[in-house]
Parts: structure tokens; C-alpha cells; sequence
């Protein structure tokens, strides 16, 4: 009788990008020996200039394919996607609004088996719609059609927002030249982040985990703190006061009118709120399964040995 072989299975990592690059890392980690079934989705565009990272990756084992996004049907991507058991989506609206629900269309379309959306950030199903940015509505609307349908498993990781852009100096909350923090809406509001290389750690491990998990929201988180708090941290990393300024809601909503097509300007109106965008990080996967991650203090003197 001739032995059984064990059906491989494919995974596609939808872009490279900090993210992407991260979930690959991981899965890598997790299991060194598959990745020559890991195949990475690139820009149709992008076959000259990103030659570097095709060249990477093929080094690593791993199989390019091509497609883009911002062109390509639901029925177009429906055919590619069909030809793996895992989709995971590592890029966000790079190919305009609506880019996240045709993807998922697509997913569901091509019958996956298991599929993680791009939905690593807040917990829509809290936020919920008219929060003052129109890509989480369509956040919103991948969670219905995921929910409207048993065919496809579908893991979503809330994550917070990346811990680097918590320091992004166009988001404008830390401003580590000139030692000032700012507070959305109430110095109370709070905020989780997670460092890209832990959500792609993190996104392997659960997808590893035993019992399987699948259609449920797994939350995770490198620190969560309030706005208070974080000046504090800011001020032991400086040795020194730092700045404080309140943007309230008012301002923050004045500035959305003045510059309705404003993306940073939506994310922060978005943002100044109690609920939706932290959780207690003793209750995250990484802390019930006994994960280390990276906390903002220690985040901030890596980045400042590498400058050094």
C-alpha cells in the first residue's frame, strides 16, 4: 500500500511591506522548513523597483506572484487566490477605498481555507462606523461579510496601532526633538501598540495554535497605557519634563472640517476615544500564552542604539 502523502499547505503573504516583511519573518520562525510553500502577492508595478525585495525573498525560498490590487477584479483575484489554503493580508487602502473589501470578496470567492484580513489595528467591532475615518467603516464591512458566511475560517489580530507610528512625526503625538507629548481628546483615553516584528511573531503563533483558532477577534499588545502615562514614560526616557498638550475633541474635529481630505487629521479625530482603541494586556494572547514582546520604553532604546 503506498505510504500517504500529507497535502502541502500553501499560504500567500498579500504584500512585503514592514508588515508584510514581519508575518513572513514569523512564519519563518515558527516553521524554518515551509517556506517553500509560502508564496508573496507583489505590485504588478512594482517588477523593476522592487527587484530587491523579489530577490530576497526568492533567497529565503519563497515564491513570487504578481497582481494589482488597485486594477484587478474580485473574479481575477478570486483565481489566484484560489490556489492556497491560507491568505493572509499584509497590505492596507494602497489601492484606494474599497481596496480591503475586495479582497476579502475575492477570498471568500475563491473558497480559502483560513484567511487573516488586514485588520490589524483597533477593534472595529467596538468603534464601529461615522468614527471620523472612512477606512474603518470599510474595516467594518470585512467583518460582516466574514461573519455572513461559514466556508472560509477567518482569524482577525487587533494589534493596536504599530508602535512606530506612535512616533511618527506627521501623526504629531510625540515630538521626540522638540520633547513633547500630546493627548486626543482626554489625558484618561488610552492607547495599545504592538511593533510590526511582534504582530508578525504573534500572527504566526496563532495561527499555529493548537486547538486551532479560527472566527474569533485574538487581541494582542506590546504596551497599553493612557495619554498621561505616556508623557510619564516620556519623560524617564528624556530625564526631564516634557511638554504637555491637550488637542480635545473641538480642535480635532475643527481641523477634519478645515481639511476634510486629510488622512492623519481623520486618524486622530479617530482616535480620541475611551473605548475601542486599547485592552488590558494581561488578557492579550501573548500574555495568557506567555509571549515576550516589546514595550514602548524598551521599543524607543533600540531605535536609539541604532542611531547611535
Amino acid at each position: 500500500m503506498p505510504a500517504m502523502k500529507t497535502p502541502v499547505i500553501e499560504t500567500l503573504v498579500i504584500g512585503a511591506g514592514e508588515l508584510g516583511q514581519a508575518v513572513i519573518t514569523g512564519l519563518l520562525e515558527q516553521k524554518p522548513e515551509c517556506s517553500r510553500s509560502i508564496s508573496v502577492l507583489l505590485r504588478q508595478s512594482s517588477r523593476n523597483t522592487s527587484a530587491d525585495i523579489s530577490r530576497q525573498l526568492k533567497q529565503k525560498g519563497l515564491k513570487i506572484v504578481y497582481a494589482d490590487l488597485s486594477t484587478e477584479t474580485v473574479d481575477g483575484l478570486s483565481v489566484l487566490f484560489a490556489k492556497f489554503n491560507t491568505v493572509i493580508c499584509c497590505t492596507g487602502f494602497v489601492g484606494g477605498s474599497g481596496t480591503q473589501r475586495k479582497i476579502t470578496s475575492a477570498v471568500l470567492k475563491a473558497g480559502v481555507d483560513r484567511y487573516v484580513p488586514w485588520q490589524f489595528g483597533v477593534d472595529y467591532d467596538v468603534v464601529g462606523r461615522g468614527s471620523g475615518q472612512p477606512v474603518f467603516d470599510e474595516q467594518s464591512d470585512v467583518r460582516v461579510l466574514l461573519r455572513g458566511q461559514s466556508a472560509t475560517r477567518w482569524i482577525i489580530v487587533s494589534t493596536g496601532i504599530f508602535t512606530s507610528f506612535l512616533f511618527e512625526p506627521a501623526f504629531g503625538l510625540v515630538d521626540l526633538q522638540g520633547a513633547k507629548v500630546r493627548a486626543l481628546g482626554s489625558w484618561d483615553n488610552r492607547l495599545t501598540v504592538t511593533t510590526s516584528e511582534d504582530i508578525g511573531r504573534l500572527t504566526a503563533s496563532i495561527l499555529a495554535h493548537k486547538p486551532p483558532i479560527q472566527n474569533e477577534v485574538v487581541y494582542v499588545a506590546g504596551d497599553t497605557f493612557s495619554y498621561a502615562q505616556l508623557a510619564e514614560k516620556m519623560e524617564h526616557y528624556f530625564g526631564r519634563p516634557v511638554i504637555r498638550e491637550l488637542w480635545d475633541m473641538d480642535r480635532l474635529r475643527a481641523e477634519v472640517a478645515v481639511h476634510p481630505d486629510d488622512g492623519i487629521r481623520k486618524y486622530r479625530l479617530a482616535f480620541a476615544r475611551d473605548t475601542g482603541v486599547a485592552w488590558d494586556k494581561k488578557q492579550t494572547f501573548n500574555a495568557l500564552q506567555g509571549i515576550e514582546v516589546t514595550d514602548v520604553m524598551t521599543w524607543l532604546k533600540h531605535q536609539q542604539s541604532l542611531v547611535a
